[in-house]
């Protein structure tokens, strides 16, 4: 795997913990609010505060998998075009689903990732 793909990867890394970061740690908090378009009172709301920390731990193993494979695994590439196709699949059914932008926000740099592992 060449060194732009392992680098492109790992900020997708540290973009999965920052979501992870928004979605167990601060849940209530106004950056929380703001990336995901969402009133403080609907934050706090315990619904979805559960909802919030389940999808953040969801969030922070994909992270953790796309570390691994840049740094542990014999088929780094494999496993981290397996897991930037997801990614890229999932901002995809939220971009029809929720909101178009989530295509670019969170699949924005998983499709340059997922470029740079063919070259």
């Amino acid at each position: 795997m060449s060194l732009l793909s392992m680098i492109l990867s790992t900020l997708v890394a540290l973009e999965f913990f920052y979501i992870m970061y928004l979605e167990s740690i601060a849940t209530t908090s106004e950056a929380t609010g703001k990336v995901f378009n969402m009133a403080q009172e609907e934050l706090k709301r315990e619904s979805v505060t559960a909802l919030f920390k389940n999808q953040g731990i969801y969030n922070g193993l994909i992270g953790i998998g796309l570390l691994y494979a840049n740094f542990f695994s014999s088929a780094s590439m494999e496993i981290n075009r397996l897991i930037l196709i997801y990614i890229i699949l999932v901002a995809l059914y939220g971009s029809f689903t929720s909101n178009k932008k989530i295509i670019l926000t969170q699949g924005g740099l998983a499709i340059l990732a997922l470029i740079s592992t063919f070259f």
